[in-house]
């Protein structure tokens, strides 16, 4: 097993509304040193979900990316609150983007999203036996809730608006959760 390398020093670089850039003067095993910088998150991680509208049925919502400056197919997601459980963030951000509560939630993994560079991830989760329920929300405009039969997912793939990698292998994961060949955990 590889030796982590050690931290020589660590400093803020910058700092926005949003991020927080930090060095590290590192030191491998072999005697190289490096400077690697990392986004930090600024809050308590962030939740994916895959939220089953019905035994075949997904929602997904089409939203603007301003990193991609254009409108994207994806999974309803957000910030976890400082204070909120993951339960409760899931269940939040469903009422937010999608119009709906719901019942039980399965976490399934925790994905790092570029582990080069970015300290973070975000954890995802399906949720089922949904109801209805709105909470306003902080999009800036109202998101479009677009069902979507999961035996067509390969069509969604193949699709020149559905490009966010997270949401892709969050869809991957569930695939396996829902024909019993990933395990998840009930969220209480």
């Amino acid at each position: 097993m590889h030796k982590k390398p050690q931290i020589l020093q660590r400093h803020l670089v910058a700092q926005s509304r949003l991020f927080r850039v930090e060095s590290l003067e590192l030191r491998f095993s072999n005697g190289v040193e490096r400077t690697y910088e990392r986004l930090m998150p600024g809050g308590s991680g962030a939740v994916m979900l895959v939220a089953l509208l019905d035994n075949d049925t997904i929602a997904l919502i089409r939203e603007y990316g301003g990193g991609i400056e254009d409108y994207t197919l994806t999974l309803p997601k957000g910030a976890i609150d400082l204070g909120e459980s993951l339960r409760e963030a899931c269940n939040r951000e469903l009422q937010e983007e999608i119009g709906y509560g719901a019942r039980e939630f399965i976490h399934l993994k925790k994905l790092s999203l570029s582990p080069s560079y970015m300290s973070g991830g975000i954890d995802v989760v399906v949720a089922r036996d949904l109801y209805e329920s709105k909470l306003e929300g902080d999009e800036p405009e109202p998101l479009e809730l677009v069902p979507w039969k999961l035996n067509n997912l390969h069509e969604l793939y193949s699709r020149a608006d559905c490009t966010e990698g997270r949401a892709i292998a969050a869809l991957a994961l569930a695939q396996e959760f829902l024909a019993g060949r990933f395990d998840g955990e009930v969220l209480g």
